[in-house]
């Protein structure tokens, strides 16, 4: 009996390290192959822990005591290969973000564009080993200041969390994040835990903002209430230590979708109703495995039609045959033009719910008219959702992504001191 055991839990954990190295393709919200291969690929070696653990304990038992158990044994070792196979893997996820930090910068090191203080600063956080412990999603050094409401009405939807350094910080570059879930689930304090950390440690403020969800949001909804939070950060941050005139914007998934469309729309008075004048402008944007075009996204996943009836039943409220001008105004993919800020664009090539080649595309489409920096970083056998908790993966994007912004907020600082210094150098009749 207890060989045949083993066998089974063998055959069980390969098939999480099977689907891992290869996911299905198919479109699924809440599909066991999408939680599989997640949580495999980006915790394989507690994935090869257990297996050990459960190896070990079956061979105290007698699992080796009949051919089941060494057929199970072969499949168990099988399987650690794979895992450490997903383990280098995930290694070169620094090359990846290095090289889109090249693209961008056009040097091999951020640092060297730097003031020394924020230089000195950054190899510090270089030297910072990424937390052990996946779900530890807490640090001591930050605070977080909750339920902020940013507009009437919608009751936790219209509230935001500011996260700061606890130590206290004046004029602080600030980081808005906004939460994924397909447009229909997901709150504040889900997601980008890592990354708010890691900046708000660093000395920036970093908002997370609930917003509408749909069934009962219809399209643009989602979009209004994010500039709405992020007309709230001009005007209240300061109050908290940041600085409202450097704001950049994040987001994974449906919020990666968000906030690309943030960094496309600034200041569009059709999508600011009642707070037209309010400047929504960003000084970044770093979307993470978002969704770039609508039209396409269901096209090779699940089958065909039911994908699109869900999105315009439950998001858009009408088909794209009906209101196809919605659909595309929807669409970051179609809203690209020369006047964008700069943007990082992450995705996973392993992204089994949001086909890496959108992000291919719309990265390729900006860097076709955009007057800013488009860097994009495709990170090898990252499932969607792969930043929620710390892995290797989690703390070398959550590293690029850091030199990225304090690339940008470096030379913010620079344009904004030597303005400061032309003016006090003028002379009072040129003033």
């Amino acid at each position: 009996m207890v060989p045949w055991l083993f066998l089974a839990v063998s055959v069980w954990g390969a098939a999480f390290t099977a689907n891992a190295l290869r996911p299905s393709r198919r479109w699924q919200f809440i599909g066991p192959s999408f939680f599989a291969e997640w949580l495999t690929a980006e915790l394989a070696w507690w994935h090869l822990a257990w297996q050990a653990v459960a190896t070990a304990v079956f061979a105290v038992l007698g699992a080796f005591s009949a051919w089941p158990g060494w057929l199970g044994l072969a499949i168990t070792v099988a399987s650690w290969v794979g895992l450490v196979a997903i383990t280098r893997e995930a290694r070169t996820s620094a090359d990846s973000v290095k090289a889109a930090l090249v693209e961008v910068i056009g040097d091999e090191d951020p640092i060297r564009s730097l003031t020394p203080d924020a230089a000195a600063a950054l190899r510090e956080r270089r030297r910072e080993r990424h937390p052990r412990l996946p779900f530890k999603l807490t640090d001591r050094r930050v605070e977080r200041i909750g339920n902020l409401r940013y507009a009437p009405g919608a009751g936790r939807r219209h509230l935001l969390d500011v996260y700061r350094p606890r130590a206290g910080c004046r004029d602080a570059p600030v980081l808005l994040q906004i939460h994924g879930g397909g447009w229909v689930i997901g709150t504040k304090r889900q997601q980008a835990l890592p990354l708010m950390m890691h900046m708000s440690a660093a000395g920036w403020v970093c908002v997370a903002a609930n917003y509408r969800l749909s069934p009962k949001a219809t399209w643009p909804d989602h979009l209004v209430d994010v500039k709405a939070a992020l007309a709230w950060v001009r005007e209240h941050i300061a109050e908290y230590g940041g600085d409202p005139d450097f704001v950049v914007v994040t987001g994974g998934s449906a919020g990666g979708h968000l906030a690309a469309l943030v960094g496309l729309t600034a200041n569009r008075p059709e999508y600011q109703p009642g707070f037209e004048s309010a400047d929504t402008s960003v000084a970044a944007a770093v979307p993470i495995y978002g969704v770039y075009d609508l039209l396409d996204l269901f096209e090779h996943h699940g089958p065909k039609g039911r994908g699109h009836a869900w999105l315009a039943k439950m998001i858009m409220k009408a088909t794209a045959e009906e209101e196809p001008e919605r659909y595309r105004s929807a669409s970051p993919i179609e809203q690209v033009h020369p006047d964008v800020p700069p943007f990082l664009v992450v995705h996973g090539s392993a992204d089994n719910l949001v086909p890496v080649d959108q992000a291919r595309r719309f990265v390729r489409d900006m860097r076709a008219v955009s007057r800013a920096p488009v860097g994009y970083a495709e990170i090898r056998g990252a499932s969607h959702a792969f930043e929620v908790f710390h892995s290797v993966r989690t703390g070398n994007v959550v590293a690029g992504i850091d030199e990225f912004l304090t690339w940008l907020h470096g030379r913010h600082v620079a344009v904004r001191e030597t303005s400061v210094s032309r003016a006090v150098g003028a002379s009072p009749g040129d003033r």
